[in-house]
C-alpha cells in the first residue's frame, strides 16, 4: 500500500454527481487542483498544503484524509450517509427494486 493510501476511502460526488472514491493523497490533491480558482478558500488551501505533503511522505495520508473531508464536508461534496434499512433495500417492510447498473455509493 502507497504512503499516501487512505485507510477508508472518502467518496464524493463529482461530475454530474456520479460517486467517486478519494482512496489517496494524490487523488484528493488532483480533486482540489481541479477546483475553480474564484471558489478557492482556507479550507481548500489547507487540504491542498496536506495532500502535497503526504504525498511527499512529510505527514501520514490520515491527517490529509482528515482535512480533505473537512474540505468536502464544507462543500457539499460528500456522498449522503444512509441508514441500514435503504442500503439493504427495504424501507417500512417493504422491498424497493433493485438498481443495478447505477453506481453504486
Amino acid at each position: 500500500m502507497d504512503r499516501s493510501s487512505f485507510e477508508k476511502p472518502v467518496t464524493i460526488l463529482s461530475g454530474l454527481g456520479m460517486p467517486t472514491k478519494i482512496e489517496s493523497a494524490a487523488q484528493a490533491h488532483a480533486v482540489l487542483a481541479d477546483w475553480p480558482t474564484a471558489s478557492r478558500t482556507a479550507a481548500h488551501d489547507i487540504a491542498a498544503r496536506a495532500c502535497q505533503s503526504a504525498m511527499d511522505g512529510e505527514i501520514d495520508a490520515e491527517t490529509a484524509r482528515a482535512t480533505f473531508l473537512a474540505f468536502a464536508r464544507r462543500n457539499d461534496l460528500l456522498v449522503p450517509q444512509t441508514n441500514g434499512a435503504i442500503a439493504s433495500g427495504t424501507i417500512a417492510g417493504r422491498t424497493i427494486p433493485s438498481q443495478r447498473g447505477n453506481a453504486s455509493v
